[in-house]
């Protein structure tokens, strides 16, 4: 399995792009139907739409920019030998 490239990184942050606009959008509609007076219902629905949107876009950032690779948290045997005192 190769790295993440330059590529990879332009991919997810359209992405994060993408759900961060979403979630303003959401924001924006909310305060918009509780100012037209719309169903609380409604205005709640956007509402929780909104917050899960932040709590998409938290966890793809921290599972992508902020997360270390498995392969990075664990020592090969070889790793072991050239760590140890003599």
């Amino acid at each position: 399995m190769t790295g993440m490239n330059e590529k990879h990184f332009a991919e997810i942050e359209k992405t994060l792009l993408y759900v961060s606009e979403a979630r303003k959008r959401a924001e924006k509609t909310a305060k918009e139907l509780r100012k037209a007076g719309a169903e609380p219902h409604l205005v709640t629905a956007i509402e929780v739409a909104e917050r899960d949107l932040e709590v998409v876009g938290r966890r793809l950032m921290q599972q992508t920019y902020f997360a270390v690779p498995k392969e990075q948290l664990e020592l090969a045997p070889d790793d072991v030998e050239t760590l140890t005192l003599s």
